[in-house]
């Protein structure tokens, strides 16, 4: 196809074998481009060539651009193959250019179709921040990312870091929330995404072939959750026991575990599940877990992925140091997302949604479609004790004892919430997945108006 340009009156046939359709393959630079497929999935795909540290040019961001442009015009998913030393130092400024180029071609693609990044082997300096612009970072053994490296960071702060320790797999997947996903085979972790996702932020998400009863019950989730407050439980398990198969692409999940996001399907539609993990940090929100959430509610919501989220939270996590940091921009994050997404959004509590926490996990007055409780949810601004000593601080202690139980028996049962329309409905929790199925299927065909505006300006 050499250099031509790419419209939608030009598209490229549909690839059914491995081979790939190769765009500027006649060009110069450690990049090439072409269209090739991922376990049965097209994709527009950008790989270095390089030697591994190796330096790109600025034709190499000549070259992510167009194939920026190019899945945009042919609306395809765009996937980056990426290893890079940094910009050459011998090209100057245009390199730099070179990378500004491909950065705006990314952007553009933001939102239109799935922009998932690789990394092969090193991605230092300027060209690292493309990672930032895509939806999902998959890295391999013995990758490594980062901005300034060893070096600079030794002669600005004094402290000795290896290039693992700085940039390796492991902080960005557990410390940075950088990498969405690890892998060590490129062509079965991103075909493996891909099938939860469609081409394009115009179409649905692919239906796949079900086996498994959409009206299935199940009956061990009556005794999966612990009916103790205090008792932990696997929340994994549970969002397991009510998708097709008890399969779920758990994405980010050393990052911020205390919030469990993933890619399952219900009644073979992909969706996207969030929900709180009680076994860290009880559930609690804190600013990685907003950020975290916020991020996949926005990337769900482009792409046409209906939500479920299931709730077990007893609050944001206290301390100075989260206030300082900005807790409440980031806890304003996650609540923004969901208040804006248009896809299908269902709610479950499954056992505590109390104060600002019960608000952000798309609770009613953010508008998801439907809210379902289990009999034995606890929903309040807070739990009996912390309640009671407001509330009754003037009490004595056996005064407290009752009014602890009052209020859990009278205010803190999802009852008193049902009747005044925040929780539609108290389910059994093996009818959850029948639940869930049946409402899915009901708002597939969810549309809203969307008010013209030029963008957004939420919380960052």
């Amino acid at each position: 196809m050499g250099g031509s340009v790419l419209t939608r009156e030009h598209r490229l046939p549909k690839v059914t074998s491995p081979a790939s359709i190769g765009l500027r393959a006649a060009a110069d630079g450690a990049v090439r481009a072409s269209v090739r497929t991922f376990e049965g999935r097209q994709a527009v795909t950008v790989r270095s060539t390089a030697r591994p540290g190796a330096t790109v040019r600025h034709g190499d961001g000549d070259a992510i651009a167009a194939a920026a442009h190019a899945a945009r015009q042919l609306r395809l998913p765009l996937v980056l193959e990426l290893a890079s030393g940094g910009a050459e130092m011998a090209d100057g400024v245009e390199a730099l250019h070179g990378w500004g180029i491909a950065a705006a071609a990314l952007s553009a693609c933001s939102g239109v179709v799935p922009i998932v990044a690789v990394v092969t082997g090193p991605v230092v300096a300027g060209p690292v921040l493309l990672l930032g612009l895509a939806d999902l970072v998959v890295m391999l053994p013995g990758a490594v990312a980062f901005v300034s490296g060893p070096a600079s960071v030794a002669q600005f702060t004094g402290v000795l870091l290896g290039r693992e320790e700085l940039g390796g797999v492991s902080v960005h997947a557990k410390d940075s929330g950088l990498c969405a996903l690890e892998g060590d085979d490129v062509e079965a972790v991103v075909g493996e995404l891909l099938a939860y996702l469609p081409p394009h932020a115009d179409e649905e998400p692919p239906l796949a072939a079900n086996s498994d009863p959409p009206d299935r019950e199940v009956p061990e989730l009556r005794t999966m959750v612990p009916v103790e407050e205090h008792l932990s439980y696997d929340m994994r398990s549970v969002a397991a026991a009510v998708v097709d198969r008890a399969e779920i692409l758990e994405l980010w999940p050393r990052w911020a575990p205390q919030l469990v996001t993933g890619l399952a399907r219900l009644d073979g539609r992909p969706v996207g599940v969030v929900a709180n993990q009680p076994r860290t940090l009880a559930g609690t929100i804190d600013i990685a877990a907003s950020q975290k959430g916020a991020r996949f509610v926005r990337f769900c919501d482009a792409f046409n992925l209906p939500l479920v989220t299931l709730v077990d939270t007893p609050g944001f996590l206290p301390g100075k140091d989260l206030e300082w940091r900005g807790m409440i921009r980031y806890g304003a994050e996650l609540a923004f997302a969901y208040a804006e997404a248009t896809v299908p959004r269902v709610c479950v509590i499954v056992r505590k949604a109390f104060g600002g926490a019960y608000i952000v996990m798309d609770s009613k007055g953010l508008g998801n479609d439907l809210c379902l409780a289990w009999p034995g949810a606890e929903v309040a601004v807070m739990g009996a004790t912390g309640a009671v000593q407001i509330l009754g601080r003037r009490s004595s202690g056996a005064e407290r004892e009752q009014l602890v139980e009052r209020y859990r028996q009278e205010i803190q049962t999802p009852w008193p919430a049902a009747e005044r329309g925040f929780v539609d409905a108290v389910i059994d929790p093996k009818d959850t997945r029948r639940a869930l199925t049946g409402a899915l299927g009901a708002l597939a065909a969810k549309r809203e108006h969307l008010v013209g505006r030029k963008h957004d300006s939420g919380p960052l």
